[in-house]
């Protein structure tokens, strides 16, 4: 391998070697952080940071293995198995989307305006079941129930709720068939939908398109609201009158969801940014 890998300056090193022609310098930064901290288990900053802080063999010879992983352009997250989102801890798998930022500030949006809600709140294609388990820990009296078509996904997902120790109630359904008696009825209804046009994968890197299950991520460009229009139907029989729908959407669908929930009868609706300034947020209240 050419270095011999005995301390943390020697792993920063090593993957700045390896990975300069996958990746820039500040994500290689960020990658070796994250991976001394997983790998050696440290938790503490100034051990983070200190060069001379010892690595075994086994921890060098994990290291070597996972860089080697990562020059494929698979992401950290399914080479580590796990994330945080929203300071939860939430195991992914080749079954479940790895969770995004943007998927963070629709959960801290339903946070801000649902403060001590005590109600029932419903996620529609729960995947790994971020959403739902970071509401869970946030709003401790409030029901969760969070529904997808995956067993594979549903499985990892009743782990996660374990690991962080909230309640949540998952089943199996899908979205175009789903029996409302299963989904019960809700005062909030959180979804995160596939909703990448098939025309899109022309911009995106290959760490998503080799990596993702695209059935969590792409929709044809001739029906790209259909998720959201099969949503609106379950809606229209389990969200209670007043109740508050959130999606997340693709910022090129901001007019066209505005339409949509406004034929299907709901007020109040907006349009909230994301952190890079693009339309990822729809909100919407069923009328009464």
């Amino acid at each position: 391998m050419g270095v011999k890998i005995q301390t943390i300056k020697d792993i920063r090193f090593y993957l700045t070697r390896e990975l300069k022609t996958v990746y820039k310098e500040p994500e290689i930064r960020s990658l070796a952080d994250q991976l001394i901290k997983t790998v050696m288990r440290i938790t503490k900053l100034h051990q983070l940071y200190d060069n001379g802080y010892p690595v075994t063999s086994d921890e060098a010879v994990k290291i070597i293995e996972i860089a080697g992983e990562l020059k494929t352009g698979k992401p950290v997250q399914y080479i580590l198995g796990e994330t945080t989102f929203y300071n939860c801890t939430i195991k992914v798998n080749s079954s479940t989307l790895i969770p995004r930022p943007e998927t963070e500030e629709l959960v801290d949006l339903i946070l801000k305006e649902n403060k001590d809600y005590k109600g029932t709140i419903l996620d529609l294609g729960t995947g790994s079941g971020c959403i739902a388990i970071a509401l869970a820990a946030n709003l401790p009296s409030a029901m969760l129930t969070g529904i997808d078509i995956s067993d594979d996904a549903i499985s990892i997902a009743r782990e996660n709720a374990v690991l962080n120790k909230v309640t949540v109630s998952f089943v199996k359904g899908d979205i175009f068939r789903l029996d409302p008696d299963a989904a019960g009825r809700a005062g909030i209804i959180v979804s995160n939908p596939p909703y990448v046009r098939e025309s899109e994968k022309l911009l995106m890197g290959t760490n998503v398109l080799d990596f993702e299950p695209h059935q969590a991520l792409f929709v044809t460009d001739s029906d790209p609201l259909i998720y959201y229009d099969a949503i609106l139907k379950i809606a229209d029989k389990v969200l209670l009158p007043g109740g508050l729908l959130y999606f997340e959407i693709n910022e090129e669908m901001g007019k066209p969801l505005i339409q949509l929930l406004e034929s299907n009868s709901y007020s109040e609706i907006k349009i909230v940014l994301d952190i890079n300034n693009k339309e990822r947020i729809i909100k919407g209240r069923k009328n009464v």
